[in-house]
């Protein structure tokens, strides 16, 4: 049986000169050294775990719809197997195969020989793409998520060394208070980003890790840094993990750190073996490895049709790419090195290690809140889109409303007057808030991304961006509404001012809730802003002003929307606020006579008198719950439903066995992981 050890030397004749690896070498291990730390005091606390874990998969093929055109093969028959201790590299060309979601797999995919999900903490998926909260530091994002992800039997000093021990583990000690950044505002570099990443993933000290371009935008000292990092992680803590890497183009010192290699085109499998065999296994087929030159460039240059070039065979002889990659697929097929991945599967399928993949518990529901809570706040008050660019405006457009309805008086015209300051107050100007839609979208990219892992649960989640929310919107609605509630002559009193206040409060806290359940449901910026305008303006129209509640017409437009809409509520509620009480000037110019504000709004604005202003208030604080938990709902239901349809899908187009990892929020999902 072929032994699968780290890649020391390279075989003779494979790769026998480097250029200027001895200097970076050099400048990686000098930079090790320096970063070298002791263990964090909270390794002790139950994390650890002495057996491994191993992913098989066997004959595994994934197709995607193609619409009217069929189907479209992505992986084809695909066998392998990642083992405790040791790095697996997945390499090929760019299409040469990606699991989604929206495909249909057959075949086994195994846990320690067993059907599973993968239990919180024992697993880890470091995306590719490095979503992180821009306006958090280096240090926050990390220290915020090991209070979300570590249990609550650590202490917080504990917690706090974990995350600083992470951190100076991926050399970023040096950028600690420095914020993440994004668009318009500098922050740290494409690469450090991506260290962040892995440092958020691995503070569970996960034994099944996946990691999509780990060395994207590091310069080749600091991938082979960050990928030894990765590689030795079992010799600083203990754990056999079990870590599998999609990669391109690595240099050769990382090449070097691979264990195994999984070689890929077209979805099919063209080598899979120790790393240090591929080179010879490429030259016994007739296309070796050029001196001077970095053995994974020759594999993917050798096996890359996308161009349409002739590889040479030596002399003047060439032959072309698609027949190559027939050889080399062929060649592995037949080989000794197949069957002995075979039947190195078979003895991990019946291999009892199941008892290593239980869950860890993590931070407790009320630590998840307040965590939650106290973060967003942050992010909150540093992002200047999310309240203070719109509370500038708000308090333009209250000096606005307050010039151009200045000193209304108790005319009879400063009835409509009056109605018309009030509807611009609870349906435009809250209708602004969708204005904030670009930083919900990048909250929930961010949540998406957490969730994955299983950091936290939903509902704390949602709890948490709510009462963060919360002291922003009060600030919005207090500053403009004082602006635009006295110099019109609202009113007078107290108790009327408060009720202005907090309606206004409500409506922001609803268009706001909204926008959260289209973000969720539209993660396109432009196109959620699209739709929550859309609605909103549906719910204007039908709120009970532009067409009174007796003349909307009766399908879809008085049942169910001038019910379901908030703003009928807010008109009613303000109305009642306004005039109840006050007495205006009759437009009977005979009698001198007076009307009172209930006689205008039973005949003028059809308002239901059957109940006081404190219910239309008390109904849009019931929406604004109601709203939070659709938000909810819709984000567990989608969780829930997607693994049930995937699965549906997938039992349709064969009658094999279907991919057999168990889907769970708290797992990672296998499908997602990019395989090339």
């Amino acid at each position: 049986m072929a032994s699968f050890v780290p890649y020391h030397s390279p075989a003779p004749g494979d790769y026998e000169t480097k250029p200027n690896s001895s200097r970076v070498e050099a400048t990686a291990l000098e930079i090790e050294e320096e970063w070298s730390v002791p263990k964090a005091k909270g390794e002790s606390s139950g994390w650890r775990e002495e057996e491994g874990m191993s992913l098989t998969w066997k004959k595994v093929w994934v197709t995607a719809s193609m619409g009217n055109n069929g189907s479209k093969s992505i992986l084809q028959g695909l066998t392998g197997y990642a083992k405790p201790g040791q790095l697996l590299a997945i390499m090929g060309p760019s299409g040469s195969g990606k699991l989604g979601s929206d495909t249909r797999q057959t075949g086994e995919i195994l846990i320690n020989g067993k059907k599973q999900a993968l239990a919180y903490g024992t697993s880890a998926y470091v995306t590719q793409d490095d979503t992180l909260m821009t306006t958090l530091t280096v240090g926050e994002a990390v220290h915020y998520s090991a209070q979300l992800q570590l249990p609550d039997s650590m202490s917080n000093q504990e917690k706090k060394e974990r995350a600083d021990f992470t951190i100076r583990e991926m050399g970023l000690q040096d950028a600690i208070n420095t914020r993440i950044g994004g668009w318009g505002v500098k922050g740290i570099s494409g690469g450090q980003k991506r260290r962040v990443s892995i440092c958020i993933e691995i503070l569970t000290r996960p034994r099944l890790l996946f990691l999509d371009e780990p060395t994207s935008g590091l310069d080749s000292a600091a991938s082979y840094y960050v990928m030894k990092r990765i590689a030795t992680f079992d010799k600083r803590d203990d754990v056999r993990r079990t870590i599998i890497a999609s990669i391109h183009q690595p240099s050769t010192e990382v090449f070097q750190l691979f264990d195994n290699l999984c070689l890929l085109s077209s979805g099919r499998t063209v080598y899979f073996g120790p790393a240090s065999a591929a080179s010879a296994f490429f030259a016994s087929n007739g296309f070796p490895c050029p001196s001077l030159m970095n053995p994974s460039d020759h594999m993917l240059k050798t096996i890359n049709k996308d161009f349409e070039q002739d590889t040479e065979l030596g002399g003047k002889d060439t032959i072309h790419t698609e027949e190559v990659i027939e050889i080399l697929v062929n060649s592995y097929k037949s080989s000794e090195m197949n069957r002995e991945v075979e039947k190195e599967v078979a003895e991990l399928i019946e291999k009892d290690t199941s008892s290593t993949n239980k869950k860890r518990k993590h931070a407790g529901f009320i630590s998840q809140c307040f965590s939650l809570t106290k973060r967003s706040s942050v992010n909150m008050y540093r992002d200047l889109g999310y309240y203070w660019l719109r509370l500038a405006i708000y308090v333009a457009l209250a000096i606005s409303l307050a010039t151009i309805f200045y000193d209304l008086g108790t005319s009879h015209r400063s009835i409509q007057d009056r109605g018309s300051f009030l509807m611009f107050v609870s349906s435009f100007i809250t209708f602004m808030t969708i204005g904030g839609f670009p930083s919900f979208v990048e909250d929930m990219k961010v949540f998406e991304r957490e969730r994955l892992n299983g950091h936290y649960s939903v509902t704390a989640y949602v709890i948490g961006n709510t009462f963060s929310s919360i002291p922003f919107l009060l600030l919005v609605s207090l500053i403009p509404g004082s602006i635009a509630y006295y110099l019109p002559g609202l009113q007078k009193g107290f108790e009327h001012f408060v009720y202005f206040i907090c309606c206004l409060f409500s409506c922001l806290m609803l268009v706001e809730s909204l926008m959260m359940i289209v973000a969720s449901i539209v993660p396109n910026f432009l196109m959620g802003i699209i739709t929550g305008a859309g609605i909103q303006g549906m719910m204007i129209l039908s709120g009970g002003f532009f067409r009174l509640p007796s003349d909307l017409p009766k399908p879809f437009w008085k049942y169910p929307m001038f019910y379901f809409a908030f703003h009928r509520y807010a008109y009613q509620g303000l109305f009642k606020n306004e005039f109840e009480g006050l007495r205006f000037a009759s437009d009977n110019v005979e009698g001198g006579s007076y009307v009172t504000g209930e006689e205008i709004l039973t005949n003028t604005w059809q308002v239901n008198m059957s109940y006081s202003k404190w219910v239309d208030l008390g109904i849009l604080l019931g929406m604004i719950f109601l709203y939070r938990v659709l938000f909810l709902v819709n984000i567990k239901t989608t969780e829930k439903l997607k693994p049930i349809i995937v699965s549906f899908l997938s039992s349709r187009t064969s009658t094999k066995r279907t991919t057999s990892i168990m889907q769970n929020p708290n797992a990672t999902p296998l499908q997602e992981v990019q395989v090339t």
